[in-house]
């Protein structure tokens, strides 16, 4: 089943550099093509730590962002941490490439604001040191910055194993034209020698207004919980993928009945979601969404735009079928009779939509 995107919808799509090239290569080929520019900007992750009784570093790496000749966004094109295979750890750092770690969320967004990430290693942490008015240390390639009691508030460090070549491509909001757009995008990629990593996925970040309704949230709910696995099958998610899980058990609960929005809400805190399901649903259960989308995240890697569109046409189909006031029904028990029954479904809402405007 083909059929063209009809909702305003924005794609992160994970890519690896070949050896000797990096996610700045692609930035400056697009920008060029399109007689652009390219601006560095920071891109907020985290990583497990290895240091005893801290779960986890945040820390800013370098990205990129596009924008054509007129100043529109093109894409931002960022690091993914989930992207390992095939990178040799024992790598030196890259000349120019570093990251900036703390512990601390507000730390982070301060010292995204007064970093510069088209900057030096040396000079990353020196305006958020006057906040303090402390000065920074040097330990080798590390730069760290301390309070007065010698507690650490931020790190630089050289960013090596090859972590310049991971290359997530993030587009804007496109409402037209997705596919188009997405080839703009992936055939100087794919032109470059950039490839499908191992752990690859695409994200589909689809407008959430529509999907506040307790009803449709529900029904979201119910698809992605009690067809996963038919749904995995449909669209051949890669298994290597890293961050995702079946939504939690006290929200999957919670849809057996006809429950609120407030419901949902309390059943989704008491089930410690966050955005590393199969569905990304934090940004509809808040009063202050950074992002008011829903975030699909089991579409498998792919670098052609042709994939990408069929898949995502897939989705958009079934989350039609969401927003109905009649609950989605439950899953055949048999996996390829489910699959069938899923494409029934998205067929049904393919013959109800009305058509795209010609002109």
């Amino acid at each position: 089943m083909t059929a063209p995107l009809h909702r305003r919808t924005g794609f992160e799509i994970e890519l690896m550099a070949p050896p000797g090239l990096s996610r700045l290569s692609l930035a400056r080929e697009l920008a060029d093509r399109h007689g652009g520019r390219v601006h560095p900007v920071w891109h907020h992750d985290s990583e497990p730590s290895l240091v005893p009784g801290l779960g986890r570093f945040l820390h800013l790496t370098q990205g990129f962002e596009v924008r054509r000749d007129d100043g529109r966004l093109l894409c931002t094109l960022v690091d993914d941490v989930t992207l390992l295979a095939g990178l040799d750890p024992r790598t030196p750092p890259a000349p120019g490439w570093f990251r900036v770690l703390t512990d601390d969320p507000r730390l982070l967004r301060l010292l995204a604001l007064h970093s510069d990430p088209g900057g030096t290693i040396g000079a990353a942490l020196d305006a958020t040191a006057q906040l303090w008015a402390a000065k920074v240390d040097r330990h080798g390639g590390i730069y760290q910055l301390a309070d007065a009691t010698g507690a650490t508030i931020a790190l630089a460090a050289p960013q090596g194993g090859e972590r310049e070549r991971p290359c997530e491509i993030v587009t804007p909001p496109l409402s037209t034209g997705h596919g188009d757009a997405l080839e703009e995008l992936l055939g100087p990629a794919r032109e470059l020698g950039f490839a499908v990593p191992r752990e690859a996925a695409v994200h589909l970040h689809v407008d959430g207004a529509p999907f506040r309704e307790a009803h449709a949230l529900a029904n979201v709910v119910r698809l992605f919980a009690w067809w996963r696995e038919p749904l995995r099958a449909m669209l051949q998610t890669n298994p290597a993928c890293r961050r995702l899980a079946p939504l939690p058990e006290p929200l999957v609960r919670a849809v057996d009945g006809n429950p609120s929005y407030e419901q949902l809400c309390e059943a989704a805190e008491l089930g410690g979601l966050t955005k590393f399901f199969d569905v990304n649903l934090t940004q509809l259960l808040t009063a202050t969404p950074l992002r008011d989308t829903v975030e699909i995240r089991i579409l498998p890697g792919a670098i052609t735009s042709e994939e990408i569109v069929h898949r995502a046409a897939l989705v958009e189909l079934l989350l039609e079928r969401c927003l109905d006031a009649e609950p989605f029904p439950a899953a055949p028990p048999h996996i390829d009779a489910a699959v069938n029954q899923l494409l029934h479904l998205a067929a049904q809402a393919l013959a109800r939509r009305a058509p795209l405007p010609t002109h």
